[in-house]
């Protein structure tokens, strides 16, 4: 399997992550307008109004979900030319990515940039940069449901 070698560009207080390398489309996040960030959220937001997606100088759609109670609630979703990418929560550390429904791989990115990825099939040049980006973006992995309502629990007694 030859798999091409993202360079990750990660600029939190700017609120842009810029994904490309040789052999690969250019992917960018950007964090746009007003308002409070989140350090939680390696780009600032989840706020789908306050964010933009573009590939190769493209606009995309990208709706990243609220992130609440579980790790479903903390995918993100794009489409990019008719292609449905999601990346959401498997494990911990891991989310899983998929395109049009089928599973690409695991990745995982604590915040800092750095994306590591196991892949079930070779991803192509777009899956690659896309999912890439996207876990640096948003980070990877969430807890289960029950130990985020066990610590909401917590933070409620005095």
């Amino acid at each position: 399997m030859t798999v091409l070698s993202p360079r990750v560009d990660l600029d939190t207080a700017a609120g842009l992550v810029r994904v490309g390398g040789e052999g690969l489309p250019e992917v960018v996040v950007t964090r746009t307008g007003e308002g409070e960030t989140d350090d939680a959220i390696p780009v600032g937001t989840r706020d789908p109004a306050r964010l933009r997606l573009t590939v190769d100088g493209r606009e995309a759609e990208l709706r990243p979900a609220k992130g609440r109670l579980s790790r479903r609630s903390f995918r993100v979703d794009a489409v990019v030319d008719g292609v449905a990418y999601r990346l959401v929560p498997c494990s911990y550390a891991e989310s899983r990515l998929s395109r049009d429904g089928r599973v690409l791989g695991r990745l995982d990115c604590t915040g800092d940039g750095r994306v590591g990825a196991e892949w079930d099939t070779e991803p192509g040049p777009a899956d690659l940069a896309i999912g890439t980006a996207l876990a640096a973006a948003f980070g990877t992995g969430a807890a289960p449901w029950w130990e985020i309502l066990a610590q909401m629990l917590a933070e409620l007694i005095p």
